[in-house]
């Protein structure tokens, strides 16, 4: 390696890069219909937000029509690139309209399935949140207790009770007698209302 001006620099094939530093790289070529959108981006918000009726609203679709106008071929030809930029706003305006409209209809459709209406009043059929939620909290107490079971007990009370077994197929399916199955149960069902109460 030798030294060049206080620089290490290899030798062989390997030069050190000497660029003049007043060269600047020539910047990438911009898009033109891209640069005719940044132009008309402000009349465009404002004919957006008179038909929308909301300047959020015109700026989000604003948004939407440079991703589109980004995505197009730069080599394409427009003949009026204005007149394209407002027509394909419109035309996304629109597409946003119909989804809002099928979005509605399916709330709607839902709401009606979901519901049932008394005169104007409508009943919700299912039961509120909050009950859902102890429910399952509930449920699980339950599971917790029944897992925490003597084995043979548990299972008894599984067979009967939960799987909807009489207590002769219970005892036959156990091996033992019914007698046995209805006092394993009646535990299971003492056990359960001293630890739930």
């Amino acid at each position: 390696m030798l030294v060049e001006g206080g620089v290490p620099c290899l030798t062989g094939s390997l030069q050190p890069v000497r660029r003049n530093l007043s060269e600047t790289p020539a910047p990438p070529p911009v898009h033109p219909l891209l640069a005719i959108y940044i132009e008309r981006r402000p009349s465009l918000v404002r004919a957006f937000a008179a038909r929308l009726g909301s300047m959020a609203a015109a700026e989000d679709l604003a948004q939407d029509l440079y991703l589109k106008v980004a995505a197009t071929d730069p080599n394409a030809v427009i003949d009026n690139p204005s007149a394209w930029l407002f027509r394909m706003g419109t035309n996304l305006m629109l597409d946003g309209v119909r989804q809002s409209r099928r979005a509605a209809g399916r709330d709607a459709r839902w709401i009606e399935t979901d519901q049932t209406r008394l005169g104007a009043e409508a009943i919700v059929d299912g039961p509120p949140a909050d009950e859902v939620v102890a429910g399952r909290q509930r449920l699980a107490e339950v599971a917790a207790i029944v897992e925490a079971m003597p084995p043979r007990m548990r299972r008894a009370f599984q067979l009967h009770r939960l799987n909807g077994q009489s207590q002769a197929q219970t005892a036959r399916a156990m091996g033992i007698s019914v007698s046995a199955v209805e006092k394993h149960v009646a535990s299971a069902l003492k056990l359960l209302l001293e630890r739930l109460s």
